[in-house]
């Protein structure tokens, strides 16, 4: 019977392990089972992160809405509960944006969740 080796294989696959953690400090960089936490780590935080990152940025277009309603006179509840009963279909990423970058669009838009 033949003689299996797995050197290239192996050889291949801690080559991309490493390259993988290559930002790592220390021994997290170059011993092979510090490496293999560090990665499997990593991707987990990467997943998890993902999710936190959808979360942040529904919280700072909250707060741009809030900053700008305030200098109106106005509450983000009472805002939001004015939109839906007007039947606007603004979502706050483009109410966010509105309100940095063209404040008479947004402005409209407030005068006709007040009525």
């Amino acid at each position: 019977m033949t003689r299996v080796k797995y050197a290239p294989a192996r050889k291949r696959k801690k080559k991309r392990l490493f390259k993988r953690v290559k930002g790592a400090r220390g021994g997290r960089r170059k011993l092979l089972r510090t490496a293999k936490e560090t990665e499997r780590r990593s991707l987990v935080y990467s997943y998890r992160d993902r999710r936190v990152k959808k979360r942040n940025m529904r919280n700072l277009w909250v707060t741009r809405i809030n900053a700008r309603l305030r200098e109106r006179g106005l509450s983000y509840n009472k805002f939001i509960a004015g939109l839906k009963k007007a039947k606007i279909g603004l979502d706050r990423k483009i109410l966010a944006d509105l309100a940095v970058n063209d404040k008479a669009a947004f402005d409209s838009i407030v005068d006709a969740v007040m009525k």
